[in-house]
């Protein structure tokens, strides 16, 4: 069954689309329905400027204001992902669960390709994995 894609960005809690060696991958998590009215989403509270509260330590409801830690509720949600492999080059679909792990000395939300099963990780903005840059400082001893 194919994955439900978010019309907007303004869905999801986590949204990516990352080109990752010769694959890519797009990956979206979406907000969490409230547990407790069934009807709004739960999000970061805004502060009084009107801006959301990024470090906010809870999620309230839009509708009902009830409140979660962001334990509970980053526990609860899946990361959605639909990749071209680098490694094999298939392309597919999966889901995984809205935790980053240590992939490749980086923190990184990690999948596993389903064709050739190899992990895939996407890491934060900006943070390069410690093994590509062990193989490109090998390559400058090797040129010297």
């Amino acid at each position: 069954m194919p994955l439900k894609k978010p019309a907007s960005v303004e869905e999801c809690i986590y949204f990516t689309n990352r080109t990752i060696g010769s694959g890519s991958a797009v990956a979206w998590v979406f907000r969490k329905e409230c547990p407790k009215c069934r009807k709004g989403i739960m999000g970061k509270p805004q502060k009084k400027g009107g801006k959301l509260d990024k470090k906010a330590d809870h999620y309230v409801c839009c509708s009902c204001s009830y409140q979660e830690s962001n334990e509970q509720v980053e526990n609860s949600l899946t990361l959605n992902v639909e990749y071209k492999c680098p490694h094999c080059g298939n392309e597919g679909e999966t889901t995984s669960g809205y935790q980053r792990k240590t992939f490749e000395g980086v923190p990184s939300y990690v999948f596993e390709c389903q064709k050739c099963r190899k992990k895939i990780g996407l890491a934060k903005k900006l943070k390069e994995s410690k093994k590509k840059g062990k193989e490109d400082s090998d390559e400058n001893n090797h040129k010297i």
